[in-house]
């Protein structure tokens, strides 16, 4: 995956992700994505293309538990969120429906560098600044759940949990 790095500092809430004024939206999901992270960047729904990045600071989706959050960066286009860490919930939701979440230092990444990412490689190649950032690797039934688009994708598509 390739995509431009949009970059967002520590602590951003599942409030910054989905405002929770426009909760009333959390029926229309595709408008509520037009929406995505507008209190933390007023302008990144606008900027952003399919395939970019989500690139943040420590305890990413902290807040609430409300899965709209990772739905809406989903839906919006995001090609995956990278942070240092993630709130355990935010974490469980977006791969449950089919968000890569990557958890890596980020200080090597600023707002709009071209990134790489090759999680089977497990290595993000920063293409503007030339650095390379280990991730760690997807465990393969994360892998497969992302691959089938989340949980509910997989049980459709199986009749049940399976892990091959």
């Amino acid at each position: 995956m390739q995509g431009k790095a949009f970059k967002f500092g520590d602590n951003i809430s599942t409030d910054h992700i989905a405002p929770g004024r426009l909760f009333h939206l959390r029926s229309n999901l595709e408008e509520f994505s037009k929406h995505v992270l507008e209190d933390a960047d007023e302008t990144f729904a606008s900027r952003m293309k399919k395939g970019d990045f989500v690139v943040a600071g420590s305890n990413f989706g902290l807040g609430s538990s409300r899965e709209h959050a990772p739905q809406i960066i989903k839906i919006a286009g995001v090609g995956a969120v990278i942070a240092k860490s993630f709130a355990r919930i935010f974490y469980r939701n977006a791969i449950n429906i089919g968000l890569l979440a990557i958890e890596c230092d980020t200080d090597a990444i600023d707002a709009g560098d071209i990134l790489d990412v090759d999680i089977e490689k497990g290595i993000i190649s920063n293409k503007t600044n030339g650095a390379l950032i280990q991730i760690e690797p997807i465990p393969p039934v994360m892998r497969m759940l992302l691959k089938d688009g989340g949980l509910v994708e997989h049980i459709k598509k199986h009749g049940n949990f399976k892990l091959n």
